[in-house]
């Protein structure tokens, strides 16, 4: 498993094309809002029948109802309030945003066929984030430290920037899974429950392609996301509907209501971190009592 912020240092290049003939990609757009926890098990089946040679590699364009996200860098005290539920991810990074208006991008691409090499495989896709928000007039920059893909925004004042795309990756058997999360028009209020990837300096902020006066459909943004992926990564092919791992994901929708005490249980138990490191830095702070 590899962190985003861990694998970029700005050297190594971009381009991640197969090193010899493959099959396309499937490229594949869900419908609806996708259950967390499906997203995660068809990723799962998916990358471990490509490690195998099963399966096509995969690019799955979703979009989630409201939830939070915790990497496995994910630090307690950055979930101010769980206003929606949180899943652990499995990737690297900490806690992110999901929700209606935001373009999810998952990947599940082998590097060993293409280039096992995980920095240039990050900086790959932080170019495909850049180039795709060219195409409507974004002028989208990395940030040496900071995850993600960052817009200046000088009319908030000096040095504030904003983050438009974020990303996060997991390899397993040197297969991708997650990828990046592109902001066409979420409700940017929801991540006021979250220090949004551990950057809490108060001039850093997050962004959309509305919010930035840039609004565009789902579908154009897909459309560019697409043109944009191949000369980077090689060809793709559009194929409708959902993977065919989510059929075997599927719950039916009483199953997955008592799913959410797990998610407030998770909530609690950071909350009790929280509150059990505040008590022994107190204490550690305290004068002896004047009795021992």
């Amino acid at each position: 498993m590899i962190e985003a912020v861990d694998a970029h240092d700005g050297s190594g290049g971009v381009g991640a094309a197969p090193s010899a003939a493959l099959p396309p990609v499937e490229w594949r757009v869900g419908a609806g809002l996708l259950p967390y926890a499906q997203a995660l098990a068809v990723m799962q089946a998916r990358a471990s029948a490509v490690a195998d040679g099963r399966a096509a590699e995969l690019v799955w364009l979703v979009e989630h109802p409201p939830l939070y996200t915790a990497g496995t860098s994910a630090d307690a005290k950055d979930l101010i309030e769980a206003r929606f539920p949180v899943h652990r991810a499995g990737r690297g990074g900490q806690f992110t945003y999901h929700g209606p208006g935001q373009r999810v991008v998952y990947l599940m691409l082998d590097l060993k066929r293409r280039r096992p090499d995980v920095r240039r495989f990050v900086a790959t896709v932080e170019e495909w984030m850049l180039r795709t928000l060219a195409h409507f007039g974004v002028a989208a920059e990395r940030r040496a430290g900071r995850i993600g893909v960052w817009v200046q925004r000088p009319d908030k004042g000096d040095a504030r920037e904003d983050k438009i795309a974020a990303i996060g990756i997991r390899l397993t058997r040197w297969v991708s899974l997650h990828g990046a999360s592109l902001n066409i028009d979420p409700d940017l209020s929801h991540f006021s429950g979250i220090v949004p990837c551990g950057v809490a300096d108060p001039r850093y902020g997050v962004t959309s392609l509305r919010d930035l006066g840039r609004a565009a459909a789902m579908t154009e943004v897909d459309a560019i996301l697409k043109r944009e992926f191949e000369p980077l990564f090689g060809p793709a092919e559009w194929i409708a509907g959902d993977p065919r791992e989510l059929s075997a994901a599927r719950v039916p929708a009483e199953a997955i209501e008592p799913a959410r005490p797990a998610l407030v249980t998770l909530w609690t138990g950071l909350k009790k971190f929280r509150r059990g490191g505040a008590r022994r830095d107190r204490a550690r702070s305290l004068p002896p009592h004047p009795g021992r």
